[in-house]
């Protein structure tokens, strides 16, 4: 099994980027998955989406076919999000615009947002509301808030709140194991090619 995920922060050494890299390590360590895939969208690569994607632009083509390839040879994805005033970054906004041909599609994923303080939920209903209609993406009925990050996963151990620690290594731990169980369960859904594009390559 590949999991891949999606750092969702434009931030350069960002709490965002600090949890993804943790959620990479434990998937490994605890033997959830046999290989991942990090894309961190401070190093994006990815301007703005534009009409010349749907038209073969071979500069686009280049751009996102390495990507691509990852995020299709992946078995299930953890979406890190950031909350930015309220609301998702752009920039994983526009993450989801480039990948509509069957990446992404019917496949579960993971939403797991961060705040500084005691926000986060509303990128999370951001996404569940907008963000799947024709990437056709399936987000868990669990999800994970880490809130005070600054407090949590930090190398230094010395710089972490204990309890609060403890309580998200464990709930982290729960949502990716049912992370890796609906990743083998999807499998069979999209053998049974009851999930082809051909006919509805839309959403509705």
């Amino acid at each position: 099994m590949k999991i891949a995920i999606i750092s969702g922060s434009h931030r350069h050494n960002s709490e965002s980027f600090k949890i993804s890299s943790h959620i990479e390590k434990k998937l490994l360590s605890s033997s959830l998955c046999e290989s991942t895939y990090l894309f961190n969208l401070a190093d994006n690569p990815l301007p703005l989406w534009e009409e010349s994607i749907w038209n073969g632009d071979s500069i686009w083509e280049q751009r996102l076919q390495p990507v691509s390839e990852q995020l299709a040879g992946s078995d299930a994805f953890v979406l890190e999000v950031p909350e930015w005033h309220g609301m998702a970054p752009a920039g994983l906004k526009n993450f989801f615009l480039m990948w509509g041909k069957g990446e992404l599609a019917h496949k579960p994923a993971l939403i797991v947002a961060v705040s500084s303080a005691d926000g986060g939920s509303y990128p999370i209903a951001e996404l569940r509301m907008s963000s799947y209609k024709n990437n056709r993406i399936c987000y868990l009925p669990e999800h994970l808030i880490i809130r005070n990050v600054n407090t949590v996963f930090n190398a230094d151990s010395n710089e972490n709140t204990d309890t609060a620690q403890a309580y998200f290594d464990q709930r982290l731990m729960y949502c990716l194991t049912m992370l890796k169980e609906y990743g083998l369960a999807f499998r069979q859904i999209r053998a049974s090619g009851a999930t082809s594009l051909k006919n509805f390559g839309s959403g509705m």
